[in-house]
């Protein structure tokens, strides 16, 4: 989702809700014939919100949004308090202990086991051809694609139960702090929904707004959703549509195709440790080479890189960024993230490559 927001650093550590057994259904709902949404009113927490009221005449200004009829829908809304609870959770700041502690292996465990490879496998398996098809159209390579899927919702067992409108609805009229943020994200959703004919108190996900397979925040829905299985419709509940999207997005985030991604980097004397890490540092070879850091494998003709820091316990492992590292940070601003999203992605491949997989029959 920024994307897809990097609220995914809450997502991680707060646990999500399962989602239920028929995703594709349960998730967004298409509108009855006819239906305006609304209908019989409502009584939650915002029918009488100064800010919500505000906010229905800017609807109906800006996209001729009925503003009774926005009303009618956030009249339904409720506010949930425990979502004000997460957000207000510290996160946790500084520099990290002084001394290796083993957080990238702790971090990487959540995403990168057996079981978890066996099933992304199968999610591969099963949707080969779309997934070739996206990369064929937009340049992105099949096992990234995957990567961020089985990352974000290990492949759609784990999207969230919040109702999206009650989310959107709490965090902009009850949530001061991040307020115009997600009042830009409540008129996508409405806006989302109308075009795709979806029951606004339908889609479900995560506590910060997040939907799908994907994960993507209403503003990415309508940026970067496509229809890639042909029904008309942009729904990251459908796994075609979300590798169809999740493709589209890093499209759109100026991903080079045929580029490496990271390049292990090998370290000579103490001089890696007096350089910043981090996706967002840029340091040309010639300085990398000067602190002892070389390339351990093709920067395919880069002149610079990010320096990669990560904790094994043992010590720190030290890799090199490149362009496309950086691009799979646009969906979430973790440098462990986009190291998981890479290395999961390539688990998977290097399964279905190495000869039989370990996994049940895909139906």
């Amino acid at each position: 989702m920024r994307v897809i927001l990097s609220l995914f650093s809450f997502l991680l550590f707060l646990t999500l809700a399962g989602c239920g057994s028929n995703p594709a259904r349960e998730g967004a709902g298409r509108a009855p014939e006819g239906s305006a949404y609304g209908g019989g009113g409502g009584s939650g927490n915002f029918a009488n919100n100064p800010a919500a009221l505000r906010f229905a005449q800017t609807m109906q200004q800006r996209h001729g949004y009925d503003a009774t009829a926005v009303m009618s829908i956030l009249a339904r809304a409720q506010r949930q308090n425990w979502i004000i609870a997460q957000m207000n959770k510290p996160l946790r700041k500084g520099s990290g202990p002084s001394v290796p502690t083993g957080a990238w292996n702790r971090y990487r465990a959540k995403f990168i086991t057996s079981d978890n490879i066996d099933k992304g496998v199968a999610f591969w398996n099963q949707h080969r051809a779309e997934l070739q098809r996206a990369s064929a159209t937009y340049g992105v390579p099949p096992e990234i694609i995957v990567g961020i899927i089985g990352v974000e919702t290990r492949w759609g067992r784990i999207m969230g139960k919040t109702r999206i409108i009650d989310a959107l609805a709490t965090l902009s009229f009850a949530y001061p702090r991040r307020s115009a943020y997600f009042t830009g994200e409540l008129e996508a959703f409405l806006l989302m929904t109308r075009e795709e004919g979806i029951d606004p108190f339908k889609p479900t996900g995560s506590f910060a707004g997040a939907m799908g397979y994907g994960q993507f925040m209403p503003s990415n829905i309508r940026r970067y959703g496509v229809d890639f299985n042909g029904d008309r419709h942009r729904s990251l509940w459908h796994p075609v549509d979300a590798i169809g999207s999740v493709a589209n997005y890093f499209k759109g985030h100026g991903w080079r195709t045929g580029e490496p991604v990271v390049v292990r980097a090998t370290v000579s004397g103490p001089g890696a440790g007096s350089l910043k890490a981090g996706f967002d540092t840029n340091y040309s070879l010639a300085t990398l080479a000067g602190a002892g850091i070389t390339p351990a494998g093709s920067l395919g003709g880069a002149k610079s890189a990010s320096l990669l820091k990560f904790d094994v316990g043992s010590g720190y492992e030290y890799w090199l960024g490149l362009h496309n590292f950086y691009v799979i940070t646009r969906y979430n601003h973790l440098t462990y993230y986009a190291m998981a999203v890479y290395q999961l992605g390539n688990a998977v491949k290097a399964r279905i490559g190495g000869g039989a997989p370990r996994m049940a029959a895909v139906r």
